[in-house]
């Protein structure tokens, strides 16, 4: 998200990656950024600090940033390094961070700018201050195995070549049988999940300062074959990390169902727009 256009090729502009509240503001030795060759470093904005970089404004304009988009390896290659620049910040202060590519044709620009929004960076910053996001996933047991169409393989059994050929008395009424049971079967199971998803946010809310669901991801993502229920992050003080991984290790072994954690990460889910 770009707040300034960039003025015109050859020119420069503001890259500003995140607002901390540090006094004296934070370290960056060693740190890259998006720009080869020029330093990242800190803006002031009262009682608040911008992190920014200078960049080339013609790497920026609309068509750039769109054919950027289409080159996953420089997309990615952008994300992570704005992100180690954030990461770097948050270990040492409570940080906002900004979206990718959030940039200001000058440092005035974006001291007007940034400065206005101070009260609430401020109260982004009172929020989050000594927290951490963490990620919680829970997924559906898998289903007992079967053939492709969700069937139970059926043993073979002897008879005559004519009888082989021929379906057995009633075996019509069984196969609807199978698939009836086959279906209650699989709707116990997901009921089930969900069950034991919102017994894992109610007990994972209880710690945590404040919470967002998710949209689960389906089958033949990342995640495998496997079916989520639920895909949610947390906002959880730095001195309830120990609580919070003992509670999921205890809701596995209580539940029996498949439960990630990931994190800490930092807060990106609950600074708000700003």
């Amino acid at each position: 998200m770009t707040e300034d256009g960039p003025e015109a090729p050859g020119t420069t502009a503001l890259y500003v990656y995140a607002v901390c509240r540090a006094d004296g503001g934070p370290a960056l030795d060693g740190v890259s950024g998006v720009a080869r060759g020029e330093p990242v470093r800190t803006l002031p904005l009262g009682s608040l600090t911008a992190i920014v970089q200078t960049v080339r404004a013609a790497e920026f304009t609309d068509e750039a940033w769109q054919e950027r988009l289409t080159d996953e390896p420089e997309l990615e290659r952008y994300a992570r390094a704005h992100h180690e620049v954030v990461s770097v910040v948050a270990a040492q202060a409570p940080t906002v961070p900004l979206p990718l590519a959030t940039l200001y044709t000058a440092e005035d620009r974006a001291g007007l700018v940034l400065g206005n929004e101070s009260a609430r960076f401020h109260t982004a910053l009172e929020r989050i201050a000594h927290h951490a996001e963490w990620g919680v996933k829970v997924y559906a047991a898998d289903s007992p195995g079967g053939d492709g169409d969700g069937t139970a393989r059926q043993p073979c059994t002897p008879g005559t070549p004519e009888d082989r050929g021929r379906p057995a008395p009633g075996a019509g009424r069984a196969y609807l049988e199978r698939r009836r049971n086959l279906r209650a079967r699989h709707e116990r199971q997901r009921e089930d999940s969900l069950r034991v998803a919102e017994t894992v946010d109610t007990q994972v809310c209880r710690l945590a300062k404040a919470s967002r669901r998710l949209r689960p991801h389906g089958p033949g993502t990342a995640d495998g074959h496997r079916l989520q229920v639920l895909n949610a992050t947390y906002l959880v003080a730095d001195h309830r990390a120990a609580e919070l991984e003992s509670l999921v290790k205890d809701l596995r072994e209580r539940t029996g169902a498949g439960i990630e954690l990931s994190g800490p990460w930092v807060p990106y889910s609950f600074v708000g727009e700003v």
